[in-house]
């Protein structure tokens, strides 16, 4: 792969660590963005990263950013928005639909052709109209703006839910089950097939330089599909605090969703998030090759992931690292 000069937008967050990982380690010139310089003091020492603290909303900030540029990779996201206002709420309409434009407007500007759009899995096209929640919605409505993009070459990726020794899935439900005798689960029968941060941050890279997938979208998802309460369980199995799951009702489900959306900080679960659950979060199509991923198994490596100690430990170094 030839060296780029590459703009990350969401590249100081989860998925995007990763990713600027990979490419720092290819010899890759990366450019991150970020609100708060402290929050991404993980990617500092990376070789040839260069940190901005900015607002990537305000006016001409993207265009700048982006000049000498030849790639920009797209992967901002958000799981809770509020809900006033039309369509899919503010928060989501910023972080999913205006954000991408602003690149969109950005690339155009500065002549940058090549972008990779990190999407979710579940989103279809013309599904801003149709998809049964803001969150996937709006999720749709951000993919239209880049793959209706003139002189772009576009590739979207769709990953189901991504798992990592850092994440704030498996591990929120690790917390729980350490605190709460027994776990109010919405949502239990809801089927996912997770794919680990490390598969999604190479399959990104991987792309980059193949022509092939330009104006392709792609599924992204693990080898297997599980369960919410499934993976409920497995996380408490791994943290040695496994409790009781009772799976809740339609109606009570939503009533304890309102609940946490009350409670302060970021709701653990949102009425939105159900909505999000029921449809399947699975793919029936195979990783495409052109992806260059095997991807790895969640019960391969969810025992030293989740299992404290050392593994652990080792785990978050290795993926920090960017393998």
């Amino acid at each position: 792969m030839n060296p780029r000069q590459i703009l990350v937008v969401g590249g100081s967050g989860f998925i995007g660590s990763h990713v600027v990982a990979q490419l720092a380690s290819q010899g890759h010139k990366v450019i991150v963005p970020t609100r708060h310089r402290e929050r991404a003091r993980h990617l500092l020492l990376l070789p040839r990263v260069d940190v901005v603290e900015t607002h990537v909303s305000e006016t001409g900030v993207l265009e700048h950013l982006a000049r000498g540029c030849d790639t920009a990779i797209s992967l901002v996201g958000i799981l809770h928005g509020r809900a006033a206002g039309p369509d899919w709420g503010p928060d989501f309409d910023r972080a999913h639909v205006q954000l991408p434009r602003l690149l969109v407007k950005a690339c155009a500007a500065q002549g940058v052709r090549r972008l990779v759009h990190i999407s979710a899995l579940g989103v279809t096209e013309g599904g801003e109209r149709t998809l049964p929640s803001r969150y996937l919605r709006s999720k749709a409505a951000g993919e239209a703006v880049i793959r209706t993009a003139p002189d772009l070459d576009w590739t979207v990726l769709r990953p189901s839910v991504v798992f990592g020794a850092d994440d704030a899935f498996m591990n929120v439900f690790a917390r729980l089950q350490a605190l709460l005798p027994l776990i109010g689960l919405a949502g239990s029968t809801a089927r996912f097939q997770p794919v680990w941060v490390g598969d999604v941050a190479a399959a990104t890279v991987n792309v980059l330089d193949d022509p092939h997938t330009h104006g392709k979208v792609y599924p992204l998802v693990g080898p297997e599909v599980f369960t919410l309460r499934q993976l409920v369980e497995l996380a408490g199995v791994w943290t040695g605090h496994s409790k009781p799951i009772i799976g809740l009702p339609a109606g009570i489900d939503r009533l304890v969703a309102m609940l946490m959306e009350l409670a302060p900080g970021e709701p653990m679960m949102s009425r939105d998030n159900i909505d999000s659950m029921s449809i399947d979060n699975v793919s029936d199509a195979a990783v495409a090759p052109e992806l260059g991923i095997t991807p790895v198994s969640l019960r391969e490596l969810g025992p030293s992931m989740y299992g404290g100690g050392i593994a652990t430990r080792f785990s978050r170094l290795r993926e920090r690292a960017g393998r």
